[in-house]
């Protein structure tokens, strides 16, 4: 099974822009590459559900996990209870999930040029129920692995009654558009030579060095070192 950072045909195809994914506004941020969907996704740890519950809209943050080599452009996996309303209502209706990445706080020398470089990804499209037991496995592994690769063959895994009280969707990612913004603020020339600091103050997450519970005696395994490491921890 191919990995998010892997060459697939999914990440080889183009972006092919909807009336709701096509930019109205600095269209200049806009990605046509496909493999700028696979950075965000593989950079991200979280997404946002978009779904209307009962004629009012609901926006939810959710883990997620990622399979490019399932579907034409492949496939990602959300997970819930089975009695979450999100998850009951949203094979009902097109949703839409997004991910964003703050990666700095740009500040100019004008309060309205003031703004933040970013990578964000729109999906839209309506899920599907997973109901084959091999396949809904398959994508709660997948969204174990994208928080900490290898977690899933580390574990227990789910029993019989973990996986009825458990919901998956698979959505398509056919439907995307993928957003960024970086480098300095853009001033207005006439203000090129006010006294106001301007620059940006870089982002990113940090991970602190791994706690193990009072109730565990084992060394920190190599799996959850290296996904500490790769996201900052101290050595």
């Amino acid at each position: 099974m191919t990995t998010l950072t892997d060459a697939t045909a999914a990440t080889a195809t183009p972006l092919q822009p909807t009336d709701r994914t096509s930019l109205r506004r600095s269209k200049e941020r806009a990605a046509s590459d496909r493999a700028a969907l696979t950075e965000v996704l593989t950079d991200g740890m979280f997404c946002h559900l978009g779904v209307v519950v009962d004629g009012y809209p609901l926006v939810l943050p959710t883990a997620y996990g990622v399979d490019l080599d399932a579907g034409p452009d492949g496939t990602l996996y959300l997970h819930g209870s089975v009695a979450a309303r999100s998850v009951v209502a949203a094979p009902e209706q097109t949703i839409c999930v997004t991910i964003t990445h703050t990666d700095g706080l740009v500040l100019a020398r004008s309060a309205f040029h003031h703004s933040v470089n970013y990578r964000s990804a729109v999906i839209f499209g309506v899920p599907r129920l997973v109901t084959d037991p091999d396949e809904k496995l398959h994508g709660l592994n997948r969204i174990v692995d994208h928080l900490v690769p290898g977690r899933s063959t580390a574990v227990r895994p789910p029993n019989r009654k973990e996986l009825a009280k458990t919901s998956v969707l698979a959505l398509s990612l056919t439907e995307a558009s993928v957003k960024t913004r970086a480098g300095a603020a853009n001033d207005e020339e006439q203000d090129l030579d006010l006294p106001y600091w301007t620059g940006v103050i870089p982002l990113r997450v940090v991970a602190g060095e791994p706690v193990t519970n009072d109730d565990c005696d084992l060394l920190v395994p190599a799996h959850v070192r290296t996904r500490a490491n790769l996201l900052g921890a101290p050595s």
